[in-house]
């Protein structure tokens, strides 16, 4: 009895699709060892990325400065359409208050 691999991301299954293999000259192991050196790149890629926002979190945690998202949003609108803005002022996060309005057409 063979036993059914299952991946956790979709792929080609390599039985139902023959021509694959084939017209790429890779064999099944080598599709495998490719899809795992990817990942392993992806992870590498991303590991700076997770690490600063780690230290990020840790600055927030003991105290460091924050902004509130609506006076951010604003800075990089007005920036973005090329007028002048002056910059956020540093807030806490009692003063913080929910954003109650949906910008329409917003790019980001």
């Amino acid at each position: 009895m063979q036993a059914e691999f299952v991946a956790p991301l979709p792929y080609y299954h390599l039985n139902n699709s023959p021509s694959v293999p084939i017209s790429a000259a890779k064999t099944p192991h080598a599709w495998m060892i490719e899809a795992l050196e990817a990942q392993a790149r992806l992870t590498e890629t991303r590991l700076p990325f997770v690490n600063d926002a780690l230290t990020s979190a840790a600055e927030v945690d003991a105290g460091g400065v924050l902004y509130a998202m609506q006076d951010v949003h604003e800075y990089i609108i007005k920036k973005a359409a090329g007028k002048p803005a002056k910059h956020p002022k540093p807030s806490s996060i009692a003063k913080s208050k929910p954003r109650t309005t949906i910008t329409k057409n917003r790019s980001c």
